[in-house]
């Protein structure tokens, strides 16, 4: 079993940047792949980045591409995603995810535990 727990999110302006970070529980954390979603009112939860279990792989939506960076400390149990230059059609709930397969992967049911998310919203 895994738990996540998202934290980081807020109001920031256009252009700005926030960093989102999401703590997980239990011995196995290193062994998961670890992605990012959200989800904005009246639409779909949508892949936003990924990461390996080792850190050495990642791969981004191309909303995210050149903007946001997923990262991982796998001795702190902790993903992160840096989000820079932010737009407002950035504004959504972001969620944490954990695969137990250990790589990158962009689909929804492809994940086996999710965070509670934190809600992102960016004034123009």
């Amino acid at each position: 079993q895994v738990q996540l727990v998202e934290s980081g999110g807020g109001l920031v302006q256009a252009g700005g940047s926030l960093r989102l970070s999401c703590a997980a529980s239990g011995r196995t954390f290193s062994s998961y792949g670890m992605g990012w979603f959200r989800q904005a009112p009246g639409k779909e939860r949508e892949f936003v980045a990924a990461i390996s279990w080792s850190g050495r792989s990642t791969y981004y939506a191309d909303s995210a591409k050149g903007r946001f960076t997923i990262s991982r400390d796998n001795a702190k149990n902790t993903v992160y995603l840096q989000m820079n230059s932010l737009k407002p059609e950035d504004t959504a709930v972001y969620y944490c995810a954990a695969a137990a397969k250990s790589y990158v992967y962009t689909q929804v049911y492809e994940y086996d535990y999710w965070g509670q998310g934190t809600q992102v919203t960016v004034s123009s």
